[in-house]
């Protein structure tokens, strides 16, 4: 199934995607995250498209060719993403599926505008309060050390340093066993190294003020129906280890997927794809 790169005029400039899938069908927003882009998931994009979605995939601001300026506060990315909702699917809502840092923007997407996502679907990473109140746990701290690494000044040397090793040492660690195809790597560190260090700074943002505001709005319960995807061997983010049922509003789900990483929907499109169309048909 193939995929075109397009572009849309945005408030905060020019945004690239990838698009494709039928178009008769639910218009599907997937947002990837760190440290990652639309084309890696381009399998999954395709399996989506095989069960009725037509898809749209942008590259996040911060990462080329998106803008790479700032604010990456959670308003400035979310806004982006409605402001991409409302130019590709103006008048029906939307299916969003996000990833990693693209998951934390859907759940702050359902809370800032419910009425313009059907459904949402979360890979990887629990609601945002929830991932915090996880960071007091030695667990999930030993895992999210590179988020105090990219405090650092010069930070974004070293993650462009030996060919990105770094990078590459972050995607083994969160999917052990997982080797992403080298052409597929290629692509995505060209695009890194024009993006850097831009990325990093979504972290950095994390201890600005605006991310108070982020937490009293996020402390809403999300009313758009809801899933979790997680794998059972992701050596980045624990899955969720508390009841937080009460953060959700509408139908909730969360299934831990058995023999996969942190880049699930990339290790097994097909799977994955096949219980998000499973879920969808239940509702």
């Amino acid at each position: 199934m193939e995929f075109e790169h397009v572009t849309f005029d945005l408030p905060h400039g020019t945004f690239h995607a990838l698009q494709g899938g039928d178009p008769n069908g639910q218009p599907t927003v997937f947002l990837h995250g760190f440290p990652d882009h639309p084309p890696t998931a381009r399998l999954f994009l395709a399996e989506l498209g095989r069960r009725g979605r037509y898809v749209v995939a942008p590259w996040l601001r911060g990462y080329s060719p998106s803008p790479t300026a700032g604010p990456f506060d959670f308003v400035s990315l979310t806004s982006d993403v409605l402001a991409l909702i409302d130019r590709w699917s103006p008048g029906r809502p939307v299916e969003l599926i996000g990833h990693d840092w693209g998951a934390l923007i859907t759940y702050d997407a359902c809370v800032t505008a419910p009425e313009k996502i059907v459904r949402a679907v979360a890979l990887g990473i629990p609601h945002p309060l929830t991932f915090m109140s996880r960071l007091t746990h030695l667990a999930q701290l030993r895992r999210s050390w590179y988020m105090g690494l990219f405090q650092l000044p010069g930070s974004g040397w070293v993650a462009t340093a030996r060919d990105l090793s770094l990078i590459d040492h972050l995607w083994r660690q969160w999917s052990p066993g997982f080797s992403l195809d080298p052409a597929l790597k290629a692509e995505l560190h060209e695009h890194l190294r024009a993006s850097m260090p831009a990325p990093l700074k979504y972290y950095r943002a994390m201890l600005r003020p605006g991310m108070i505001g982020a937490t009293r709005r996020m402390s809403k319960p999300i009313k758009v129906p809801l899933l979790q995807l997680y794998g059972a061997n992701d050596d980045c983010i624990l899955p969720a280890q508390v009841d937080d049922r009460h953060r959700f509003a509408a139908q909730h789900a969360m299934e831990v997927v058995p023999d996969i990483g942190h880049f699930l929907h990339i290790e097994a499109p097909e799977a994955i794809a096949e219980r998000i169309a499973l879920w969808s048909l239940a509702l």
